[in-house]
């Protein structure tokens, strides 16, 4: 049995190993320019400080402050190494296609580009709905309540983490779209299959969105709806790729064949 899964597990190795190494390649790039990418991680909170000071005059001595000694390189080092996961996605969704590629049929190896691009496309628009929505209204909120009789101080080491938690958690889910529509087409699931786990998968959004985002029911919500609306629109894509077939309808189509095989059976006697 070993000996059956060890060409496999040696194809695994290999594309896990040129994946490691394209997001080491992609941090030591994004390192450079750990500044500006920090400045961009950043804005949303001090949007959200700015915007406290209007309120209180007190909130106005709030900051962004480090704990550690030398805070300030491991908060580099993680953005880095969230810009450098994110520069080398298409090149990891590549070697994940090629590992799966072996067993496949030939025209469903020509679908990779659709798959590195779609999966691309779709992790950044997940990152972006989170950046651009989900957390100006989620830090506004927790750091503005409480602000006349608190300061904030807020720790960035705490942030950093935070925030890349939840761009991962919204471009991993905004895939939703892409796997489904690669599952359908390769005939593992069908419409039926993903309205029948609907109501589990609802179940399912809410509990990640609430251990993803901050403990408010506001930005829960804003992870918790797209999440919903994206699986709705895996349904149909599903429903257009790999419907589901009732047995009446399926014998219908049987019966169809026959029909046709003994008319064409009768014209050529």
């Amino acid at each position: 049995m070993f000996a059956e899964i060890k060409p496999h597990l040696v194809e695994l190795r290999k594309r896990l190993g040129l994946s490691v190494l394209s997001v080491f390649i992609g941090f030591i790039i994004a390192f450079v320019f750990h500044e500006i990418i920090l400045e961009w991680v950043t804005a949303p909170l001090n949007e959200a400080l700015e915007q406290v000071s209007h309120l209180s005059k007190k909130a106005a001595e709030g900051m962004v402050t480090t704990h550690q000694v030398g805070g300030a390189f491991f908060v580099a080092l993680k953005v880095s190494f969230f810009a450098g996961l994110l520069g080398a996605l298409p090149f990891i969704l590549y070697q994940l296609w090629l590992f799966i590629a072996p067993g496949l049929y030939n025209n469903e190896k020509k679908m990779v580009i659709p798959f590195v691009v779609g999966g691309t496309f779709m992790f950044a628009v997940g990152v972006l709905f989170a950046y651009y929505v989900v957390t100006p209204f989620g830090f506004q909120f927790l750091i503005t309540f409480g602000s006349f009789l608190y300061t904030p101080m807020i720790n960035i080491e705490d942030y950093v983490g935070f925030f890349t938690k939840i761009m991962m958690g919204f471009g991993i889910a905004f895939e939703l779209p892409v796997f489904a529509y690669f599952l359908a087409l390769l005939g593992l699931v069908t419409d039926k299959t993903l309205k029948d786990f609907f109501k589990y998968a609802v179940l399912i959004i809410f509990v990640v969105a609430a251990l993803l985002t901050p403990p408010d029911v506001l930005t829960q919500l804003l992870m918790a709806a797209p999440l919903i609306l994206l699986y709705g629109v895996s349904i149909l894509i599903v429903r257009a790729v790999n419907p589901h077939e009732e047995d009446g309808e399926e014998d219908e189509v049987v019966d169809e064949e026959k029909i046709k095989l003994q008319t064409n059976t009768i014209y050529e006697s």
